[in-house]
């Protein structure tokens, strides 16, 4: 364990709790040269060929038996290499919120499996693990513990404080920003920042931020070659602010980078903000001290809005303000996740009733609505709950299967072409639609776009149905054509193009190998021609082009400069 990392870590728990008490320090030295014991790996930093999957751990299942297993199978039999790395939404016990209300941090939920089948699943793919470190179950020994007067946990969460000003606090939720709850001896208040059964824990508190830190190296230990920090951006309170996007969580998410990297390096740290754009990536901090990559959460919205709109100007305006971070800072790009499409992204964006417009859509396709509070007690749409490819449908317009395989493959096109890494949701690549089963039994919004899918029936299903088929043959071979592109490292410089307010366009240039591709989607239903800014071979058909292109409806196009 050497002096300079040391200096570096009391230099942020400096920056963090004012002065850090020396009693502090040495509880977490004596944490760092127990990990320093340890073997540790250096995975190899994320390049062109890698692609995220986003999934549960029972997304794919066999009765009776333990998920992951069935789940690692399939992707090594059906999916093979164009899926790089995984990442696993929160695989520990919970109670509420298919795995955000965690009930310990350190076991695998049972139905899942085990850390040995984990460690298998890392044999053949890269893992992301998700860290849900802002709350923590009701149910979770932690909780009991505070709620029975164990002082061990006594300063782990957040009572009531009347002289605590909550009044500006930004809210995901509708639901009390506190709940009571029966205790040992009496009535006990928590803050909860998104439900009664998700309780913050509290790191104001020394004890909580060392556990944590801890559980994170053992997280990295175990195989998470990237860790997904869960709503990360509320993890620290205080009254009279938002209690969103603070210094202090800041330089917690610094701290930790500094310590992954002592251990191993290329870890990438991904931070979960939901929020506007200009508030999300300020969690790269430099671009070499804070997250490795942060979610891209103003794409989905935008690429659903071009589709809709068969117009992508307002997509490529945002665009050109996206360039390359640092040599190892990038964005993670999704389309759909095992949430809704968030809609304060596009806060700064999208006029009230261009937003309105997609909410009546995502309604018409048999979506739902989700809705925050806001600080004056009003109430404002939150984010979209539908399967993305239902999204995507024009009523009236994309009335085949043929029209739904193409549309959604062509916004693929985009989350395959910008700059950073590609994260695609298993719904997404298993072409599947809205499960109003799911949605139906419980009630709860995020479910139309969560289901559980038997191995024997899903692999039958990519046989015979055509839609499911074709989006994931199609899909495929898309990912195929990227990985074997330099210019789409996640590194590589990008630059938007206006060439027609139809058409997203942009060069990915590599400037370590010289390699150059050009990107053109058209998001109309109407052909349109468009002049090439060099000539080079088209990577899907294998010649050579040069002059203008003609895209069809929902065509897109990859050119490498010859």
């Amino acid at each position: 364990m050497s002096q300079d990392l040391m200096k570096k870590i009391k230099n942020h728990l400096n920056e963090i709790y004012g002065e850090v008490r020396a009693k502090d320090l040495r509880q977490f030295e004596q944490l760092i040269a127990q990990w320093s014991e340890k073997e540790w790996m250096t995975p190899a930093a994320p390049a062109e060929r890698n692609v995220y999957l986003i999934t549960y751990g029972d997304s794919i299942y066999e009765e009776g038996k333990p998920t992951l297993p069935a789940l690692q199978r399939f992707l090594k039999e059906e999916v093979g290499d164009a899926i790089t790395d995984v990442h696993l939404l929160p695989m520990f016990p919970y109670t509420s919120d298919d795995g955000f209300s965690v009930t310990d941090y350190r076991k695998i939920h049972s139905d899942l499996g085990d850390w040995g089948d984990i460690r298998s699943f890392s044999k053949d793919y890269r893992m992301m693990f998700d860290f849900v470190a802002n709350h923590m179950s009701q149910s979770s020994e932690w909780f009991q513990g505070y709620l029975n007067e164990d002082p061990k946990f006594k300063g782990f969460f957040i009572p009531k404080d009347d002289s605590f000003d909550a009044s500006q606090v930004v809210r995901p939720r509708t639901s009390p920003l506190f709940h009571e709850y029966e205790g040992h001896d009496g009535t006990k208040t928590a803050w909860t920042t998104f439900s009664k059964d998700q309780v913050d824990v509290n790191f104001k508190h020394f004890p909580v931020l060392l556990e944590m830190t801890d559980i994170l190296l053992d997280y990295a230990h175990q195989g998470g070659t990237s860790i997904r920090l869960d709503a990360i951006g509320f993890i620290w309170k205080e009254s009279g602010t938002s209690c969103i996007h603070l210094p202090q969580a800041h330089e917690i998410i610094k701290l930790w980078h500094t310590v992954i990297n002592a251990f191993q390096p290329n870890t990438q740290i991904i931070t979960e903000t939901n929020v506007p754009h200009k508030e999300n990536i300020s969690y790269f901090g430099d671009g070499t001290n804070e997250a490795n990559m942060v979610y891209q959460f103003t794409l989905p919205p935008l690429v659903l809005y071009s589709f809709m709109k068969h117009n992508a100007k307002k997509l490529t305006d945002w665009a050109k303000t996206i360039g390359k971070v640092s040599d190892e800072a990038t964005y993670f790009n999704f389309l759909a996740s095992h949430d809704g499409i968030g809609m304060r992204p596009t806060e700064g964006i999208l006029s009230e009733g261009e937003k309105q417009e997609l909410v009546d859509q995502v309604k018409r396709n048999g979506g739902e609505v989700s809705y925050k509070s806001n600080p004056d007690g009003s109430q404002s749409v939150y984010e979209l709950n539908i399967n993305y490819s239902e999204a995507l449908k024009n009523e009236g317009e994309d009335v085949t299967e043929k029209d739904e395989v193409e549309k959604m493959l062509a916004a693929h096109s985009i989350l395959l072409s910008v700059i950073g890494v590609p994260a695609i949701y298993y719904h997404s690549l298993l072409g599947s639609k809205n499960d109003y089963e799911g949605l139906n039994n419980s009630g709860i919004p995020r479910r139309i776009n969560r289901e559980k899918l038997e191995l024997s029936h899903i692999r039958k299903e990519l046989n015979d149905d055509t839609r499911r088929n074709g989006i994931f043959t199609g899909l495929k071979e898309m990912i195929g054509v990227r990985q074997a592109e330099p210019a789409f490292s996640p590194y590589a410089d990008q630059e938007v193009l206006e060439l027609d307010e139809r058409v997203f366009a942009l060069v990915r240039s590599n400037q370590e190998t010289g390699d150059q591709v050009f990107f053109a989607v058209n998001t109309s239903r109407e052909e349109v021609t468009i002049s090439l800014p060099f000539e080079g071979i088209d990577l899907v058909k294998n010649r050579n082009t040069s002059g203008t292109i003609t895209l069809p409806r929902y065509g897109f196009k990859w050119i490498k400069k010859g």
